[in-house]
């Protein structure tokens, strides 16, 4: 019997690579915010021509993780406080209009995959995972959003987000602040479930106040 002809997966470009490695970096803050990122180095380190590194920085300073500063070169972008409270102002807005539209919608497939997240959250947080647990409470949250179905909706959040998450690393490297997701997602996961839009709404509100208040004492905040 002949075998079925294997799908063909395109491999990534130079450019698309490194554009995921440099994204992975910032958003992990092993290049913290402030930072600037010398090319020559960056390139020598994975190989590649300085090429594909310019224009992933291009793309970057696109989404607002990198600055240009001319006669310098790109660095991490750095928030103040002031710039921070607007991203989180904003994301309370777009975060309710997102959890008003979607939670009515919201499967029991979608419901699993929240719980799921939650416990990789968990058990992110009880290793001491940084890493691990920022990317699960990052699906955690967008597993709710999503369901809005509401794509343009969806990737404002998404950059609000990436605009903060250098400085949620450094939230998370505190032990006591890992303590306290893991019981506020089962919180979110069980109001989702009971279908309830104020009560999501006031935990999201609740859960992303604490997560502010402490980003001010973390190192890197600017006031």
């Amino acid at each position: 019997m002949a075998k079925p002809p294997r799908a063909f997966v395109r491999p990534p470009t130079a450019q698309e690579a490194v554009l995921v490695e440099l994204r992975r970096r910032i958003l992990t803050a092993e290049l913290a915010p402030g930072v600037q990122v010398l090319q020559e180095a960056f390139a020598e380190e994975l190989g590649v021509s300085r090429v594909p590194v310019r224009e992933a920085l291009k793309i970057l300073a696109g989404e607002g993780l990198v600055r240009y500063k001319p006669q310098h070169g790109y660095f991490v972008t750095e928030h103040s406080g002031e710039e921070l409270l607007e991203v989180y102002r904003i994301r309370q807005l777009l975060e309710a209009e997102a959890v008003r539209v979607g939670l009515g919608g919201l499967t029991l497939a979608g419901l699993a995959a929240m719980d799921a997240e939650a416990d990789a959250v968990e058990s992110a947080a009880r290793q001491g995972d940084v890493a691990a647990l920022i990317a699960a409470n990052r699906r955690f949250h967008f597993t709710l959003f999503e369901a809005s179905g509401r794509k343009r909706l969806v990737r404002l959040i998404s950059q609000l987000w990436d605009a903060a998450e250098p400085y949620r690393a450094s939230y998370f490297a505190d032990q006591d602040n890992r303590a306290t997701v893991p019981s506020e997602h089962r919180e979110l996961a069980a109001a989702a479930r009971r279908g309830s839009v104020p009560e999501v709404v006031r935990l999201l509100d609740a859960h992303r106040g604490r997560g502010m208040r402490a980003l001010q004492g973390t190192e890197g905040f600017s006031g």
